[in-house]
């Protein structure tokens, strides 16, 4: 008996390692939220950074997060193509706060490093796979003589 279906190729080692990388920062991205939501509501830093004693600048900024970074792990671990653009959202914002503001939110070289590496470990997964389609599209060819 034959199939309906078309054939779907199975995806490659490399394809397979993007989606687990992605879950992993699927994962971290909640970490991050479970996080901020924590310090919103008073169950962490001793209750001081509840939302109503934070200053204005945690207070836009905690709550931009809290909001964006669940948003960003549920696109991630879904695989879907917005998850990656919401992350650099939420990485954009944590890094504009901390860059811009030290002396107020403090410093945390080591989230700028991790989020930087996260950025560059998906570029290069991304080329990896553009070169990769390219050279299966050059190889699967119906005008070739």
């Amino acid at each position: 008996m034959l199939h309906d279906s078309q054939h779907v190729p199975k995806p490659s080692l490399v394809e397979i390692l993007f989606g687990w990388f992605l879950r992993l920062v699927s994962i971290a991205c909640f970490w991050f939220a479970l996080e901020y939501w924590a310090m919103l509501i008073g169950f962490s830093h001793g209750g001081a950074g509840r939302f109503d004693l934070l200053p204005p600048q945690w207070r836009a900024a905690a709550t931009a997060l809290a909001v964006v970074y669940p948003v960003a792990a549920i696109g991630l671990w879904l695989l879907v193509s917005w998850g990656p653009v919401v992350w650099v959202v939420a990485a954009a914002i944590e890094i504009a706060m901390y860059e811009s503001y030290p002396g107020i939110l403090g410093a945390r070289p080591f989230l700028l490093l991790l989020h930087g590496s996260v950025a560059v470990t998906f570029v290069l997964f991304r080329a990896v796979l553009y070169f990769q389609r390219l050279r299966q599209a050059r190889k699967v060819r119906v005008d070739s003589p």
